[in-house]
This record gives structure tokens, sequence and C-alpha cells, in this order.
């Protein structure tokens, strides 16, 4: 019996060290498949964070496409409108020529056809840069041919004369006023 005694109390000593060592067994279990856990967590947090990131460019990439589409449409006939402000600037000049002249038909005529041409490349979006002499010159919009002294002092560094107007289509200038500026 005495054995028997023995041979509990050293069981009965030796079960708090065994459970000691399953307990810290099961803790290193748990905090491996934690481990796993964190690590897969953190891996999808990545994968989201790519995810967001790739969605947000190709949304980027959508609106930076269809403004470059609607730029396109606006100035699709940029070339051909540039061609013809040549012709433009020829009916301004005879309208001179012909305002000088007595004959009503024939003024009447070149207007018509001036009115026209003027309102079909309005209606394509040319426009006009309103320039005048005495308006402050500005290098972004108008492209300086010469300098002449200043007719008076208030016309220093102001546009005195317009020699050939200038368009723009939509935002953009397509052909910059040609000025002479007061020196």
């Amino acid at each position: 019996m005495a054995k028997e005694k023995q041979e509990k109390n050293l069981k009965e000593q030796e079960a708090p060290e065994i459970m000691e060592q399953e307990t810290e067994e099961i803790q290193e279990e748990v905090q491996e498949e934690r481990s796993e856990l964190e690590i897969l967590e953190e891996q999808l947090q990545v994968e989201k964070d790519k995810f967001l990131r790739l969605f947000a460019e190709f949304e980027n990439f959508k609106r930076r496409t269809a403004k470059e589409r609607m730029e396109l449409f606006k100035t699709a006939g940029e070339g051909v409108l540039k061609d013809m402000l040549p012709v433009l600037d020829d009916f301004d000049r005879a309208m001179i020529e012909i305002n000088k002249s007595e004959d009503e038909q024939l003024t009447s005529g070149i207007k018509l056809i001036s009115g026209k041409l003027r309102n079909t490349l309005i209606n394509k979006g040319l426009e006009e840069l309103e320039v005048r002499a005495g308006d402050t010159f500005n290098a972004d919009i108008h492209e300086a041919i010469t300098q002449i002294p200043a007719p008076s002092d208030d016309m220093k560094g102001k546009i005195v004369d317009v020699i050939e107007k200038g368009y723009k289509l939509g935002d953009k200038i397509i052909r910059f006023p040609k000025v002479v500026i007061g020196q």
C-alpha cells in the first residue's frame, strides 16, 4: 500500500507538470492558428488594397479617355477651320474695298456670302477673339509682331494696332491675334 501511495503521490506531482505542458502545447497551437489567421487577414487586406487601387486607376482612365474623346470631337475640324481663316481675312479686306463702291447689289451679295460663311464657322465652334487698339497686351493670348513708339504715354505696353484677327475653337486658341504694341 505504501508503494501505491507513493505512486499516487508521484502521479499527483507529475499531473500539474503534465497539465502545464499540455496547456503550453495548446497555447502554442492556438498561437500558431492565430498567427496563420493574422497572416491570412494581412494578405487579404493587401489584396483588397491592390483591388481598390486598380479600380480607382481604371476609373481615372475611363474619365481621362472620355475627356480626351470629347476634346477630340470639339477640335476634330480644327485643320479645316484653320485653313478657312485666310478666306475670312480676304472677306474682311474685300468688304473694306466694296464698301467704298456705290454698287449696292454687289455690297449686299458679298455681305450675304460672308455672313453665311461666318455663321457656318461659328456653328462649328469658331469664335473670334475680341482685340482692339488700346487693350492691354497679354503675351498668353496675343502675338506681338512689332513694337513702335507709343503715340501717348497711356498707350505704353498696350495694343496700338491689330494686324490679323485671332480665333479660338472651344477653349483652344487656334490663331493668336497679331498685334503691334506701343513701347
